[in-house]
C-alpha cells in the first residue's frame, strides 16, 4: 500500500471531510449538468420522439414550438428530393386551455399544441402513441386531445372524458401520455385537424414538413439540398433537437438561469474542496516535518501530497455515485427532470478529479512552512 494511501487511511478523520466535501461537488456538478440536459430535452421532445430524418419549416426558425405557418404545397418540393420516401404535414404552436372541470378555475393556461398524422408509422406522433395505437384511433375523433399524466392538476383534467376550453372550442381528452412534461406550456397531442382548429391555422397551412429518407445517412444531404428554397429552412432530426435546445439555453432567461445555476454549483464545488484539503494537507506539517528530518527530498513529499489528492478525489467520487442516483431519482418523482447522460456522468467524474489534483496543487503552498526544525521549536 502507497505511502500516501496510509496516510489517508490512518489519518482518515482528517481526511473524511474533504473526501465528502468532493463528493458534494462531484453531485453537484452531476446533478446541476443533468438538471440542464432534462429541462432542456423537454423543448426538444416533440422532435426527439418522432420518426422524421428532416424537418421543413420557415426561414430561420430558431425552436420546434417557435413554428409559423407555411403552405402544404410544399410537400412537393420536399418529395422530389433524392433519398424521400415519404413526406407528412406536422402542427405545433402555442394555444390557451381554459379549465372546465367543476370546481377549477377558469385561469387560462398557455399549451403547447401538437398535431400529427393519426396512423403507428407516423412521422409526427411522439414514440407513446405510436407505441399504443388505441389512443390513435381515439384521437380519430373530432375535437379529442391527449396530455401529459404530469400534467393533469395543471390542466385541470383527471380523468378521461373530462373537457376544457381551447380559444372557444370545447375539447376532451381521450387519453394520457406519460414523459412528456414541458418546461413550457404543457404539450397536448391531437389530430392535425383538431391542431389547425386550436392554433388558428387556415387549410391549407401547416407549421412544419416532415421527410423521412431511405437510410438516416442521407439526411444531411436532403436537408442542404432544400436549403437551396430560400423560403423555408430545413434540418437533420439531430440539427433541430440541438437548435432548439441551444436556443432555449442562450437565448431565454430560463435557460441562462439553469446554466448560470449549473456554473455556480461548479465553482463552489471547487472552492469547498480547494479549502478543505488544504486544510487536511497544512494539518500534516508536523508529519512532513520530520519526513524532511529523515532526509526525504521535497519533491517525493510533494508527490506524496499530490497522491494523496487523487486518492481524496477517487473515494468522493465512490461515495458520490449512489448520492447522484438517489439525489436525481427523488428530483424526478417531484416532477423535475435529471438526465444522467453517460457524458454527463463522464465529466462529472474527470472535473471532480481535475479539481481534487489542482486543489492539491494548491495546497502545496503550505509547504514553504515546512521546515525540518519545526517539531524542536
Amino acid at each position: 500500500m502507497s505511502y500516501a494511501l496510509s496516510t489517508i487511511w490512518y489519518e482518515r478523520q482528517r481526511f473524511l471531510p474533504a473526501v465528502l466535501a468532493v463528493a458534494f461537488s462531484a453531485v453537484l456538478i452531476a446533478v446541476q449538468g443533468g438538471l440542464v440536459i432534462g429541462l432542456l430535452s423537454m423543448m426538444s421532445r416533440p422532435v426527439d420522439a418522432t420518426a422524421a430524418d428532416v424537418w421543413v419549416g420557415y426561414p430561420g426558425v430558431q425552436s420546434v414550438d417557435l413554428g409559423r405557418p407555411i403552405p402544404t404545397r410544399w410537400v412537393s418540393r420536399v418529395a422530389a428530393e433524392p433519398g424521400v420516401t415519404r413526406v407528412e404535414s406536422a402542427m405545433l404552436g402555442f394555444s390557451l386551455w381554459t379549465r372546465t372541470t367543476a370546481g377549477a378555475p377558469a385561469t387560462p393556461e398557455v399549451i403547447t399544441v401538437v398535431g400529427c398524422r393519426l396512423h403507428p408509422d407516423s412521422l409526427g406522433a411522439v414514440e407513446y402513441l405510436r407505441d399504443h395505437p388505441e389512443l390513435l384511433v381515439k384521437l380519430g375523433e373530432p375535437s379529442t386531445v391527449v396530455v401529459d399524466d404530469g400534467d393533469r392538476a395543471r390542466l385541470g383534467v383527471y380523468h378521461e372524458g373530462d373537457t376544457a376550453d381551447v380559444f372557444g372550442r370545447r375539447v376532451r381528452v381521450v387519453g394520457f401520455t406519460s414523459g412528456y412534461r414541458s418546461l413550457g406550456g404543457p404539450y397536448v397531442f391531437c389530430s392535425i385537424e383538431t391542431a389547425r382548429t386550436m392554433v388558428k391555422h387556415q387549410p391549407g397551412e401547416n407549421t412544419y414538413l416532415l421527410a423521412k429518407c431511405e437510410t438516416p445517412e442521407q439526411a444531411k444531404g436532403v436537408a442542404a439540398g432544400l436549403r437551396r428554397y430560400q423560403q423555408m429552412s430545413a434540418f437533420t432530426h439531430d440539427e433541430f433537437s440541438l437548435r432548439s435546445r441551444m436556443h432555449w439555453l442562450l437565448t431565454t432567461k430560463a435557460g441562462v438561469a439553469v446554466g448560470f445555476t449549473a456554473l455556480l454549483g461548479l465553482v463552489v464545488g471547487a472552492v469547498v474542496t480547494s479549502q478543505t484539503l488544504y486544510a487536511a494537507t497544512a494539518a500534516s506539517q508536523r508529519e512532513f516535518a520530520t519526513l524532511r528530518a529523515m532526509g526525504i527530498p521535497g519533491w517525493r513529499l510533494r508527490l506524496t501530497v499530490v497522491a494523496q489528492s487523487l486518492w481524496v478525489g477517487f473515494f468522493g467520487l465512490c461515495v458520490a455515485t449512489p448520492v447522484t442516483y438517489l439525489t436525481s431519482q427523488a428530483a424526478n418523482a417531484v416532477g423535475t427532470q435529471v438526465t444522467l447522460h453517460p457524458l454527463v456522468l463522464l465529466t462529472s467524474a474527470v472535473v471532480t478529479l481535475l479539481m481534487a489534483l489542482v486543489s492539491g496543487l494548491a495546497a502545496l503552498r503550505s509547504f514553504q512552512h515546512v521546515d525540518p526544525a519545526h517539531n524542536i521549536r
